[in-house]
């Protein structure tokens, strides 16, 4: 089992922390209901609805864990000034998010997923978007907005969903920053594999997302984690491409692939004891494992501790924050 009185340490300084996050900020949307029969007019399930709830989402949902965990956090991306995203803004407003670096623009929709739920269940998902394109008349400002709020920063993460804010020019504002600021920089990447990310710190990419940056087809994993050859091509590849300190792969319930500079590469067994939803586990991953980073702890210290929050939230349904009190009692009745 892992040292709770070490963890203890590091979580104590994670409200030392400020941690700026950077990319496409979403509000997700959830219709509860329950199921009795079907539709008459489609083979499709009737869902009575309850009640309705919203929740930050995609990088939003990052700077929430950060915020659950007792950081502060800060937030870079695009909002529009429709009614979803004035209610985002609250929202991250009212859960003390510093949200000076986001940008409201008229031009532009929130990005909103509506997730519809019958008896814990997910029926299906509405999504809202604009395409990613729409997003590069206000790359410059965020640019700017991304170095007036990086100066007091202990960490930056890029949480890249594909929806248009990560770009060439917004990785290269936050790089630049951070290295100025000498501030670890996280990746969560997604398939954007064509930019260039050197002078990133770490990154969290699941298995899918680290085979498609490396260029290889997704296997099924050995059941020997630390002898699959498809994981030591990726891994190989990506630190050759990315250059990062150390690298976090995300296996799902086979838990996590971690590989670094200075060490050989190390697994680290999944912690969740019971599985309602992974939506949003990876947003606890990286906002777990940098603040832990930014405390001082090593990446194999940071990647335990981020799993073991991992493990937290998947019991939760959508998209769910972890609290100190919740990690640290997760790991008092989990055994190793």
């Amino acid at each position: 089992m892992v040292n709770i009185e070490m963890v203890k340490k590091l979580v104590a300084k994670y409200r030392n922390t400020r941690v700026l996050v950077v990319g496409d900020l979403m509000l997700d949307r959830y219709i509860h209901g329950t199921v009795s029969r079907i539709s008459p007019e489609a083979p499709v399930p009737i869902v009575k609805v309850q009640r309705e709830t919203a929740a930050p989402g995609g990088a939003a949902n990052v700077a929430l864990n950060i915020q659950a965990l007792g950081g502060q956090a800060v937030v870079a991306g695009v909002v529009g000034t429709d009614l979803s995203g004035r209610e985002l803004m609250r929202i991250l407003a009212a859960d003390g998010i510093d949200v000076t670096g986001v940008i409201s623009s008229p031009d532009l929709h929130t990005i909103v997923k509506t997730r519809i739920l019958a008896d814990r269940q997910q029926v299906v998902r509405v999504d809202h978007e604009d395409p990613p394109e729409s997003l590069n008349g206000v790359t410059d400002q965020l640019c700017s907005n991304i170095r007036n709020v990086s100066d007091k920063v202990t960490g930056v993460i890029i949480e890249d969903y594909s929806k248009g804010v990560i770009n060439q020019k917004v990785i290269d504002a936050v790089i630049r920053s951070a290295k100025k600021n000498k501030v670890p920089v996280g990746l969560d990447p997604k398939d954007n594999e064509a930019l260039n990310l050197r002078g990133i710190t770490f990154s969290t990419p699941n298995l899918k997302e680290a085979m498609l940056a490396a260029g290889l087809k997704e296997a099924p994993l050995s059941a020997d984690v630390l002898a699959d050859k498809n994981l030591q091509a990726a891994s190989r590849i990506l630190h050759g491409k990315w250059s990062p300190d150390f690298l976090m792969i995300t296996l799902g319930s086979h838990g996590m692939y971690l590989t670094s500079r200075k060490s050989k590469p190390c697994w680290i067994p999944a912690k969740a004891r019971e599985v309602f939803d992974v939506s949003g586990a990876g947003d606890t991953v990286i906002a777990a494992t940098m603040l832990s980073l930014a405390a001082g702890a090593s990446p194999v210290e940071a990647a335990t501790i981020a799993n073991y929050c991992a493990g937290v939230v998947v019991a939760k349904i959508g998209t769910a924050t972890c609290t100190p009190e919740e990690l640290l009692e997760y790991i008092r009745t989990t055994k190793a």
